[in-house]
This record gives structure tokens, sequence and C-alpha cells, in this order.
């Protein structure tokens, strides 16, 4: 259910209101009596229950993590360094 926030022309009271979209506008002031409570136009004010959608969903603009490359590790779980192997000079017979 939205919420609405009413204000009185004549004694200025404001306050929000739960009410259904169905529901007939106020015109009664609760602390005044005068009939000229009014909706006011203002910020939509709603509330989010439970898990769901997050400001930080999205964030990205939609691109996937870079994948991670596979490379075989050692028995300690750490990458083995690459070695490199050299051919002696004056040995290429």
């Amino acid at each position: 259910m939205p919420i609405y926030e009413y204000r009185c022309g004549k004694c200025g009271f404001q306050k929000e209101f739960l009410q259904c979209m169905s529901d007939e506008p106020l015109t009664s002031c609760p602390k005044c009596g005068k009939r000229s409570f009014s909706k006011m136009v203002t910020a939509a004010g709603f509330h989010l229950k439970g898990t769901g959608w997050y400001a930080t969903d999205f964030k990205s603009g939609g691109a996937k993590p870079a994948a991670k490359q596979d490379k075989p590790a050692d028995s300690s779980g750490k990458k083995s360094p690459k070695v490199a192997t050299a051919v002696p000079a004056g040995n290429n017979k």
C-alpha cells in the first residue's frame, strides 16, 4: 500500500497516511476538523522487505567478471613458477 502525505491548508497540520490506491482521498483535517486537508505531491515512500534486489545489483553494467585462467598447481596449492630451458651455446649439433 502506498504512503500519502497530507497537509491542512488552514492550520498547517501535516501527516503521512498508509492508504489503498482505491481509497478516497482524505479531506477533513484530524487536528482542526476543517475540510481543507489535501494530498501533497512528494517523493514515493515505500519499504522493501525480505531478500531481493539491492542497490549493488547490476552496478557493473551487465559485464561479467573475467574468467580465471587455469594453470597447474604444485602439491602446496601454489602455482609453479615458469622455468626457461636454455640450450648451451655451441652445442647445436
